[in-house]
C-alpha cells in the first residue's frame, strides 16, 4: 500500500512581519517545515512539499528530505494540491498537511491513514474538539457517523454553531478519488480560491464515504505569527523535556530547561535550570549540567560536570570538569579527567587527558599532551596580525602563570616555563625556560 505525503508550504507568512519565509522560522531547534516533513516520515520516506514565496531556501533546508512542486500564485488549498496531481498518481492514498502545523503528532497522522485503509473509506479528515471554535470549519456528520460536509462558520447556521467539532485540514483520501475531486473543484467563492474542503462535498455527492478521525487540539493549531510560534515552541519543548524526563533524565525545572528536538541525553544525567542545549549535542550518562550553562552542536562523554559554560561544536571527554564561566569555542577537544576552570577559553584545540587549565587562561589553535598544568594567565599567543600558528606543549609539562606561548612553539616533554616568561623559542624536553627581566630593586627610589 503506497501513501504520498503532501505539505502544503508556499504561503508567505506576512503576518510573521518578517523576511525569513514562514515555514523556515524555527522552533526547538527545527525550522516549522522539518517538523511537518518528520511527522509525514512515519507514512512517506520522501514526502512532497509545496513551495512557492523564497522557495530556493526552503527548499536548501529540506534538501534530500522531500520532492518539490512550485504554486506560482497561491490560489487556496485545493490549487496547491493541484500543483502535486503528477506526484500522487501511482500510490494508493495521499495525506494533505500543512507546513506550519508544527505540534502534529506523527501517531495522528498514521491513525488517520488506518483508520482510511481499514475501513475502506474513500476519505478521512483529522478533526479536533475545541473549547472555542469560534472561525472555524465545523464537522456535520450524517446520523451514521460519516462526514457529510465541512461548513465555515462564516457560513453555519445557529445549529451548526453550535457545534464544536473542527476541522484541522489534515486529510488522507484514496488518490483515484482525490484526482477526481481536484478536477470538480471550482472558485465560484468571494475568494476566487480553490478550497480543498470542498473535495469532501465532492465524494459524498458521488457516493463516497468518509469518517473523522481525532487529535488533541493543540495538535490542530497553525503557526501564523511570532506570539504562535512561541506558543508553539513551548509544547514542542514540553514534549521533548517529558520525554528525556521518562528515559531516566533529571531536570530540576522542565519549565526552563531549553532542550532542542535532535539533542541526545543519557540516563542519570541531571540538568538544572536555564540551560539551554541546542543542535545534534550528544551527552552521556551520570554528568552535572548548573544553570546559565549553553551547549551547542557538542559531544559530552558520561560523568562530566559543567557550571554556567558556553560549549560549541566542541567534544568533552569522560569524568571532566568545565567551568565555572568556560568558553569552548569551535573545534576543541577536551580529553578525559581534565579541569577546564573559569574564565578559561579554548579554541581549536586538542587537550590531553588529565590536564589542568585552572583559571583565566586562553589557549587558541595549540595540542597541550597528558597530565599538563597551565597556570593562571597563560596565554597562547596565536596570531601574528596575518596568519594563525600552532603551539604544541607535550606530556607532563607545566606552564608557569602568566606564561606568553608565541606561536608556533614547542615546549617539549616534562619541561617548566617559568611564572612570567614570553617562550619565544622551543623548550627542550626536561628543560627550565625562563624569559624575562631580572628583577632590579631601586632602593630609596620613591623618596628620591
Amino acid at each position: 500500500m503506497k501513501v504520498k505525503g503532501i505539505i502544503l508550504a508556499a504561503g508567505k507568512g506576512t503576518r510573521m512581519k518578517s523576511d525569513i519565509p514562514k515555514v523556515l522560522h524555527r522552533a526547538a531547534g527545527r525550522t516549522m517545515a522539518e517538523w511537518a516533513v518528520n511527522s509525514a516520515l512515519s507514512v512517506d520516506e520522501k514526502p512532497t512539499v509545496v513551495v512557492g514565496h523564497s522557495k530556493e531556501e526552503v527548499m536548501q533546508i529540506l534538501e534530500g528530505k522531500a520532492d518539490f512542486v512550485f504554486q506560482l500564485e497561491q490560489k487556496g488549498t485545493g490549487h496547491a494540491v493541484m500543483m502535486a496531481k503528477e506526484n500522487i498518481k501511482g500510490s494508493d492514498y495521499t495525506v494533505i498537511t500543512y507546513g506550519d502545523m508544527i505540534l502534529l503528532r506523527k501517531e495522528s497522522i498514521e491513525g488517520l491513514v488506518d483508520l482510511t485503509i481499514n475501513e475502506n473509506l474513500d476519505a478521512a479528515v483529522l478533526t479536533a474538539f475545541a473549547d472555542d471554535p469560534t472561525g472555524l470549519g465545523r464537522i456535520i456528520n450524517n446520523s451514521e457517523g460519516y462526514v457529510e460536509k465541512i461548513v465555515e462558520h462564516r457560513d453555519a447556521n445557529e445549529e451548526q454553531l453550535k457545534i464544536n467539532e473542527i476541522n484541522t485540514g489534515v486529510f488522507c483520501f484514496k488518490s483515484d478519488a482525490l484526482l477526481d475531486a481536484l478536477g470538480k473543484i471550482g472558485c465560484d467563492n468571494s475568494q476566487g480560491e480553490y478550497y480543498l474542503t470542498d473535495a469532501v462535498e465532492i465524494i459524498n455527492k458521488s457516493g463516497g464515504r468518509i469518517k473523522s478521525a481525532h487529535c488533541d487540539a493543540l495538535e490542530a493549531l497553525g503557526t501564523n505569527d511570532r506570539a504562535q510560534l512561541a506558543l508553539s515552541a513551548k509544547e514542542l519543548r514540553r514534549r521533548i523535556n517529558n520525554e528525556h524526563m521518562i528515559n531516566g533524565v533529571t531536570l530540576i525545572d522542565p519549565d526552563n530547561t531549553y532542550i532542542d528536538a535532535d539533542v541526545k541525553i543519557g540516563n542519570d544525567t541531571i540538568i538544572y535550570p536555564g540551560c539551554v542545549i541546542e543542535g545534534k549535542t550528544e551527552i552521556g550518562s551520570g554528568c552535572v549540567i548548573y544553570g546559565a550553562t549553553n551547549i551547542k552542536d557538542s559531544k559530552i562523554a558520561e560523568n562530566v560536570t559543567i557550571k554556567a559554560s558556553n560549549i560549541l561544536h566542541s567534544s568533552v571527554g569522560s569524568g571532566t570538569n568545565v567551568g565555572p564561566n568556560a568558553y569552548l569555542r569551535p573545534k576543541s577537544k577536551i580529553g578525559k579527567n581534565c579541569k577546564i576552570g573559569d574564565f578559561v577559553e579554548i579554541k581549536n584545540s586538542d587537550i590531553g587527558d588529565d590536564t589542568k587549565i585552572s583559571h583565566l587562561t586562553y589557549v587558541g589553535d595549540a595540542d597541550i599532551g597528558k597530565d599538563v598544568n597551565l597556570g593562571c594567565g597563560v596565554v597562547v599567543v596565536n596570531y601574528d596580525g596575518k596568519n594563525k600558528n600552532r603551539t604544541v606543549v607535550e606530556d607532563n609539562a607545566f606552564v608557569g602563570c602568566n606564561t606568553n606561548l608565541v606561536s608556533p612553539v614547542r615546549v617539549g616533554k616534562g619541561a617548566y616555563t617559568a611564572a612570567g616568561s614570553t617562550i619565544t623559542e622551543d623548550v627542550p624536553e626536561g628543560a627550565l625556560a625562563i624569559a624575562r627581566s631580572r628583577q632590579i630593586n631601586k632602593e630609596d627610589w620613591k623618596k628620591k
